[in-house]
Formats: C-alpha cells, structure tokens, sequence
C-alpha cells in the first residue's frame, strides 16, 4: 500500500493513499464525493488494456486517506494534487476529475500551470459556479445549507437520498446500476469522515470563473443530461464559452454517475482523447 503525506495536524500525519499501475503515458484519476479512487474501477480497467499508467488516489477525508479535521477547500485540494505528482515526478500527465475531481484539476491547472500536463477531462463537472447569485444564474443556497443539515441529522440516511440522485436510482435501478452496486456505493460513502462529509459541501460553491481562462491544454468535458446532482445547465454546458480549448460531450440520459451507468461511452470518448 502506497502514501504520500501532504501536511500534519497535532501530531500525526496527513497522508494520501494511492495506487500506481501499469505502464506507459500517465493518467491521474480525481474521484468524487462521497466515494474514492476504487469508483473508477471501469475507466482504470479501460485504460489499463489501452497501455496507460494509471494512478488514483483517494481524497482526505475518504477511502483509505487519512481523515484529518482541516482542509476541505480547493486550495488545499489542488495541494494535495500537486503533492501527489511531485512525489511521483509525472511528466506529461492527463489528469481526469470526475464530479467534485473537476475542482481539484481546475484549481491546479489555474494555480500550478501546465508543466506536468498535457491533458484534462472533467467528467460531470463542478465548474463554472453553481450558486445563485446576483451575477450568476444557479443553485440557491439554501439546498446545500439542507444537504449540511441532513449530515448532521443523519448521515446514513442522508447518502441513500444523495446516491439516489448520483444514479438517478429510481429510473436505472436493476438496468444500469444493480441493487449491488449501491450498496458498495452506499458503504463506501458512509466510511468516510463525517467531517469531511460535511466540510465538502461548501466546496461545491467554489467560484471557479476565474480559473478557467487559465487552462492552456486540451479538455474533454463529458455529463450526463439527466445529471441530478449538478444541473448540466448551470455546470458542464457553460464551460466551452470559458476554457480555451473544449471538447463536450453530452450523454443522453445519463446521470451524474455516468463513470459506472455509462462506463462504455465514457471509456471510449477518454481512450481516443487521450491517446
């Protein structure tokens, strides 16, 4: 089992669990909330068979990371990323977010720059902004304050209602997303932090505008147009007018989960974009 520590608090370490296969042209997979890295397993064996090096790591707060009471923000995200591919000394890396992924790849990319990076995708995007404000048409606020109160209230229950709409369950359960599946879902969610479950629903109001005109590379942006948990309207649909060079693609009837629900779609528009 492979670490690399990104920081302290008190007196213990921050550390990033990760895992490294394969061989050929390197590729960083981001998971999303609540999940972690093992949640691309169909794009890992994907890009495994097409002669890639792959590498996920889990977020603090989930999986097999360290669950620490600090840094859940996009700064320290970014960080965490740019830890990673320095203990690693990728060059010439894609990196793939998938949901709140995308935030880790557009802060970096904006913070960091280019030098390690060839490529990105953003898979159901966080990207542009999502809240209501008085210059942005969005999501008010007032339904991720619900989102934070129904952690408090009941964690448990609060992630059977949120994977509900991550795969769109009541219209794919027993077709595209087994009853199985779910569940595994459903137990890797509720292991992780309950500080970082709730700390990262702010992160989702990230303002990322002024990010993206700073991406200089490639970007493959794919969602789902039946993508419950962010609107394609207020997310994926708005950034070809931002990032440089876009390519998007719609998934129809896809749901945020388009990584398992579409897995084929997916792998196919990432093999060909990357290669």
């Amino acid at each position: 089992m492979s670490y690399v520590s990104v920081g302290t608090e008190n007196s213990g370490s921050i550390d990033l669990y990760y895992e490294d296969r394969g061989s050929g042209a390197p590729v960083v997979l981001i998971h999303g909330y609540p999940l972690d890295g093992r949640s691309f397993e169909k794009q890992s064996a994907a890009l495994l068979a097409s002669g890639f090096r792959v590498i996920t790591y889990d977020r603090r707060g989930f999986g097999m990371s360290s669950q620490p009471s600090i840094g859940y923000d996009y700064d320290t995200f970014a960080a965490d990323l740019n830890s990673l591919l320095d203990h690693l000394d990728l060059p010439e890396v894609a990196l793939v977010g998938f949901s709140m992924g995308t935030g880790e790849v557009t802060r970096y990319l904006s913070t960091y720059g280019s030098s390690r990076v060839n490529k990105a995708v953003l898979l159901g995007p966080v990207p542009p902004f999502l809240l209501d404000t008085e210059d942005n048409e969005g999501v008010p606020q007032s339904l991720f304050d619900g989102f934070i109160s129904a952690v408090g209230s009941d964690r448990p229950a609060f992630m059977t209602g949120f994977l509900g709409d991550f795969y769109n369950y009541d219209l794919n359960r027993d077709t595209l997303v087994s009853q199985d599946r779910f569940r595994a879902s459903w137990n890797t969610a509720t292991a992780a932090s309950a500080v970082a479950v709730a700390a990262c629903i702010p992160t989702w109001l990230t303002d990322f505008r002024g990010d993206l005109p700073k991406i200089d590379v490639p970007v493959l942006v794919m969602q789902g147009d039946q993508d419950r948990i962010l609107p394609p309207q207020f997310s994926g649909n708005r950034l070809p007018g931002l990032i440089k060079d876009v390519k998007h693609v719609i998934v129809d009837g896809g749901p945020h989960a388009i990584i398992w629900t579409h897995a084929d779609l997916v792998n196919k528009e990432l093999v060909d974009f990357l290669k």
